[in-house]
């Protein structure tokens, strides 16, 4: 039916014009042999007509054998295929952009069903935002992970199920959304492996010319005038009448030449300022590099000494009658601040059924407003969480339960436990669990007092990354489905422990699920009695 409307639309674009200009054909031979010429051109429009259409189902017909096998494969292991950060981000662009091609592509020629379930369907995809931000999250996992473009772009990373590759394409996509950001490190990294795949021969719609425009901009804008000028060159040998590229060309070697007059009256002085100031760079955000260490395994390493205070026991919480008999696998961490691992404390089968209470309502998990001490999203925690209370489900009551018993805390007066689930290069930067004597009103709302201990679950195992570290100490801790990590976030005299700052770093390959309980002060009176010493 489609084409069928498309055929007539192409005729009575033909001959509705010349109809109303002359209705009696039959009355004149001359007119007549007008229509001969229209229906001759009719005939070519109609071969064109059907040599575009034929293309069109190529591309679609290729475009559908392709996402056939990827969702063939994605949906037999969903979260083990997300876990690789090129699918997910792949994925947000395919939602977001490709199937948007696609529908332009075939929409005059489709039938109703279709388009109608697509517009339908469109509502629901990602949006500019989510493939933005699963781009950026790319580009996070590479400064964070030392991975270079080429590894990322070809897929090679630890752990992977399902290998995937980014295109020139995919490149140049990920490259123009961090120029948009005026983050022209990361233009330039992107931009070169685009144009290195091109060079290599990979077919591609990406135009080297617009990659060679982003390119040489942004290696300007990072002071690199040599190599700006050489990649414009190479722009214009493709495309000599190019207009920006030959002002910038002109601009580029008028500010060459003022650097060469500048660089005669330089003093050594000058270029020991220089150095200065390189060394300078380099010191910016010690917590950062700490943290990106830390969570590549490159961290602090703990002397022998400190290692040999370190046990692993079984534990019966302080003789509680649950535990005599069957006690708990429970392992040192770290010992300061005090570190704990327990292991296999919470099933498989709990893990599913916290996991199914969650995902209907999973959001963007938030964090506390310093200033306001409301909850508000943050671009540095990206992951979703949902809350669960004991009353709704025998499983977290029971989950509560074992939390009080084995660390010995009221959990009457804890938050609910919290479920997180991290996305594409999810991550959660450092940062403190108890509020800070600059922000008193941070937990006012529940009136329940500070943070005093955190109780973290590993609800799966990750491919790589994702640990949680203590950037000011050096401690990694790594995910490992069933177990669970304990600390206290204040001493027992109330004030904050600033060691137990912490980090969810990203999850560079698989799926990350966990879940805490924040366990306050209220209740914590008789079981973790108050100290006169400060930092005892």
């Amino acid at each position: 039916m489609a084409s069928n409307k498309m055929w007539y639309t192409v005729a009575l674009g033909f001959l509705l014009p010349f109809s109303y200009a002359h209705t009696d054909f039959f009355t004149s031979i001359g007119h007549m042999t007008d229509l001969i010429n229209t229906e001759k051109d009719l005939v070519i429009s109609l071969k064109d007509y059907i040599k575009a259409e034929e293309s069109k189902l190529e591309q679609i017909k290729k475009w559908a054998e392709k996402l056939d096998k990827l969702t063939d494969t994605a949906t037999k292991d969903p979260e083990g295929f997300l876990g690789h950060p090129v699918n997910a981000f792949k994925l947000m662009k395919r939602l977001n952009t490709e199937w948007g091609e696609l529908e332009s592509l075939v929409l005059k020629d489709m039938s109703d069903g279709f388009i109608s379930n697509m517009t339908i369907q469109r509502q629901f995809f990602p949006n500019d935002e989510d493939q933005t931000g699963a781009a950026k999250a790319l580009l996070r996992l590479q400064d964070t992970y030392n991975l270079d473009t080429d590894t990322l772009s070809r897929g090679n990373l630890p752990g992977v199920k399902h290998k995937s590759f980014l295109t020139a394409e995919d490149c140049f996509e990920l490259g123009k959304i961090a120029y948009t950001e005026a983050d022209y490190y990361h233009t330039e990294l992107w931009m070169e492996q685009a144009l290195k795949q091109l060079d290599e021969g990979e077919v591609s719609s990406a135009d080297k010319v617009y990659i060679l425009d982003y390119l040489s901009y942004a290696v300007y804008q990072q002071g690199d005038l040599s190599k700006a000028m050489m990649l414009t060159k190479r722009l214009l040998e493709l495309d000599p009448e190019h207009q920006r590229a030959n002002g910038n060309m002109k601009y580029f070697e008028y500010i060459m030449a003022k650097e060469k007059e500048a660089n005669k009256s330089s003093t050594d002085a000058e270029d020991q300022t220089e150095k200065e100031t390189e060394v300078k760079k380099k010191d910016y955000l010690p917590e950062r590099r700490k943290y990106e260490m830390l969570c590549r395994g490159e961290g602090l390493k703990m002397t022998p000494r400190r290692q040999k205070r370190l046990f692993c026991r079984y534990y019966d919480g302080n003789r509680n009658p649950r535990y005599i008999l069957g006690p708990v696998k429970q392992e040192d961490e770290w010992d300061k601040p005090r570190i704990v691992r327990f292991l296999d404390i919470i099933s498989d089968e709990e893990i599913e059924t916290v996991k199914e209470l969650a995902k209907p309502r999973l959001s963007r998990a938030t964090v506390h407003d310093p200033e306001t001490g409301k909850l508000t999203t943050a671009h540095y925690r990206v992951s979703k969480s949902a809350w669960l209370s004991g009353y709704e489900s025998p499983v977290v009551s029971r989950i509560n339960t074992r939390i009080q018993d084995l660390t010995g805390l009221d959990v009457s007066t804890a938050e609910e436990l919290q479920v997180a689930n991290y996305g594409v290069g999810g991550q959660y930067e450092p940062h403190f669990d108890f509020g800070r004597k600059d922000e008193p009103d941070a937990f006012k709302e529940l009136g329940t007092g500070n943070r005093i201990a955190t109780w973290l679950f590993y609800m799966s195992d990750v491919s790589a990354g994702g640990a949680t570290v203590f950037p000011e100490v050096g401690a990694s801790v790594w995910p490992k489905k069933g177990t669970a990590v304990f600390w206290y976030n204040l001493f027992p005299s109330g004030e904050g422990d600033y060691s137990t700052r912490h980090a969810a770093c990203p999850v560079l390959v698989g799926n990350k699920w966990v879940s805490n309980k924040w366990l306050h002060e209220r209740g914590q009176e008789f079981r973790r009695p108050c100290t006169l010493s400060e930092l005892e």
